[in-house]
């Protein structure tokens, strides 16, 4: 099972995950790779959970302004703040924002730019869920490959991540060109009354709990089903994965099996779980991947109240 449990601390972080990584606002940041490999451009990224599991788990850690660039991806990112205070704006031009604070929610639609800082005065952190076991490519607006190149990073035409202040252009590889004006206008674009439907906030969160026993609740975020019962959802969006939250202080939630790969991370409070024989302690960013169809106790005796955050494959 030590295989398939990361604990935050044990974590290796990238500190170059990204083209953009020298730039200012951007180098003060640190990437991580929980559940498969992201989109990290960074061939060194260390992945702790490498298993398939039909989505990939990451985070993010940065320092007051810092953040990551405008992109797109073709898969479903979902966006978890964990701690700080994040402005989350998108757009080719990046002109529409929102502020999220500590447990809100963002499930960013597909096929349009999008960006992310600490808008907060200290360091912040915020978990990634991204669909799929291979979540694609990044593209990038041209004006932050442009911005790279000036401080020596760029792409390759395999999408690899090359450092021209110290590496050549390999014989049979190119640099990747920005896509043009015309690509830019295939991106979609959203005004922010238009994606608030995709925002989950922290405070809105005791409209949706359902009660599951005498002592839990559950959140269920995005997807419908938790343990095959149906639910309805926060945010109605095709991501590929169901995102279930747990909430409750003290208590026990017995004899629970998942049919599909299925990950628990702690947001708040250290969590028992037990899987088959195996005990363990799920402390704050720590993560566990369930076997399916094993059999999943789970018990917290906490005098606050605490978040399990659930990810199943659909």
């Amino acid at each position: 099972m030590n295989n398939r449990l990361a604990k935050f601390e044990d974590l290796v972080p990238s500190t170059l995950p990204f083209v953009e990584g020298k730039l200012e606002g951007h180098k003060e940041r640190k990437n991580y790779s929980i559940v498969g490999p992201g989109v990290a451009e960074d061939s060194k990224q260390f992945v702790k959970i490498a298993m398939p599991h039909s989505f990939n788990l990451g985070a993010v850690s940065a320092l007051p302004k810092n953040g990551s660039g405008l992109h797109s991806h073709t898969t479903a990112e979902v966006f978890i703040i964990y701690s700080g205070k994040w402005r989350f704006y998108w757009g080719a031009e990046g002109k529409d924002e929102t502020i999220l604070s500590a447990g809100d929610i963002i499930s960013m639609p597909t096929n349009m730019f999008r960006g992310f800082e600490n808008a907060g005065n200290k360091e912040g952190l915020i978990f990634v869920v991204l669909g799929g076991d291979d979540p694609g490519i990044i593209t990038w607006v041209p004006s932050v490959l442009k911005k790279a190149k000036q401080t020596g990073m760029a792409l390759l035409n395999d999408n690899s991540l090359i450092d021209l202040s110290i590496n050549d252009i390999p014989k049979n590889k190119s640099l990747l060109e920005p896509i043009s004006s015309e690509e830019i206008k295939k991106f979609d674009n959203y005004k922010l009354n238009e994606l608030e439907k995709y925002i989950c906030k922290f405070s809105d969160r005791i409209n949706y709990e359902n009660k599951i026993n005498e002592n839990f609740n559950l959140i269920q975020v995005l997807g419908d089903t938790f343990q095959d019962k149906k639910f309805n959802p926060v945010i109605n969006q095709n991501t590929g994965f169901n995102l279930s939250i747990l909430k409750a202080k003290k208590g026990k939630l017995e004899n629970l099996k998942f049919s599909k790969p299925t990950i628990m991370f702690s947001q708040k409070g250290s969590w028992q779980i037990k899987i088959d024989d195996f005990l363990m302690k799920l402390n704050p960013r720590d993560t566990i991947s369930i076997p399916i169809n094993s059999q999943v106790n789970i018990e917290i005796n906490d005098d606050e109240e605490s978040l399990l955050n659930c990810v199943t494959q659909i």
